[in-house]
């Protein structure tokens, strides 16, 4: 099924109305990806490019993501305890074990965990992907009790067949499709799946590793993109998506522009953090459907 096929064009003006509880108008939630970087492929990500094509063992770019997982991740878990937010954790199912500690600490405080693929690998390239989409949610319910409700692949990946084998092995939502500030169904060969708003514009990957920008931007814009969505919302509730990786917004010099746009949303009387686990569940409770 090609990706025009499985959705219908739904301008977001004549749609049913969307309400959040207590009167909210944006429901924001903060994505937080945790990857185990095999150091026998090539790197998924560079901050340097390798001289030479890509050197086995890549030291500079393993350990660059590495110090994430070390040190950047317990920077992010202290800010967003501080705020009081659970996050929504994309998790290779290979990470689970690999960074136990990190998959504790969220577990321990109710986040959400969504599978991210099996091994950070491009879907298109994974040998087996409906293996690997299973061996995922099996790995993420083993370690918390619970089967992923959502999906998000590797470098938001797909192939053709993604949306249907993940709607057959029991996902509820995916968030690879950054076309819109509400959720949509999207058509499967079974049952539809629902796609939950993401993000490029709010995410320190497409911010920093990109565009280049410093991470003032990500806070100006996240700031920007909050208030433009509250105004847009007036009649009809929106959501927005934050996404940060622990080897990029967890470095220190960086850290504060994240706390300071978390307590920009925290104050305003119109947001309201959920996890997107939540979010969709709040459209899937008998509110109306945007598809």
């Amino acid at each position: 099924m090609l990706l025009s096929e499985r959705l219908t064009y739904s301008p977001i003006t004549q749609r049913p109305k969307l309400t959040l509880p207590g009167g909210k108008r944006v429901a924001v939630f903060i994505l937080v990806s945790v990857e185990e970087w095999d150091e026998r492929e090539p790197m998924p990500r560079t901050i340097n490019t390798p001289r030479g094509g890509a050197p086995e063992p890549d030291v500079l770019n393993w350990t660059w993501h590495e110090y994430g997982n070390r040190v950047g991740f317990w920077r992010l878990l202290q800010t967003l305890d501080s705020f009081n937010i659970p996050a929504s954790m994309a998790i290779n199912g290979s990470a689970i074990k690999a960074y136990e500690p990190i998959s504790i600490a969220a577990r321990d405080r109710k986040w959400e965990f969504i599978g991210h693929g099996y091994n950070q690998k491009n879907m298109q390239k994974v040998e087996d992907e409906r293996a690997a989409i299973r061996k995922t949610a099996e790995t993420i319910k083993a370690f918390t009790g619970q089967a992923p409700k959502g999906w998000v692949g590797p470098g938001l990946t797909e192939t053709y067949e993604t949306p249907d084998i993940l709607a057959e092995e029991g996902y509820g939502y995916l968030l690879d499709w950054v076309m819109d500030d509400q959720p949509v169904e999207l058509k499967t060969r079974t049952k539809p799946i629902v796609s939950i708003p993401f993000t490029q514009e709010c995410n320190d990957i497409g911010i920093m590793l990109n565009q280049n920008h410093t991470a003032s931007e990500y806070c100006a814009r996240a700031i920007d993109q909050f208030d433009q969505l509250v105004i847009d919302a007036e009649g009809s509730a929106r959501v927005m998506a934050m996404v940060v990786h622990p080897f990029i917004m967890g470095v220190a010099h960086r850290l504060r522009h994240l706390r300071e746009t978390l307590a920009y949303i925290s104050s305003h009387q119109h947001g309201v953090f959920m996890t997107s686990g939540e979010i969709y569940d709040w459209y899937q409770t008998g509110r109306a459907k945007t598809g």
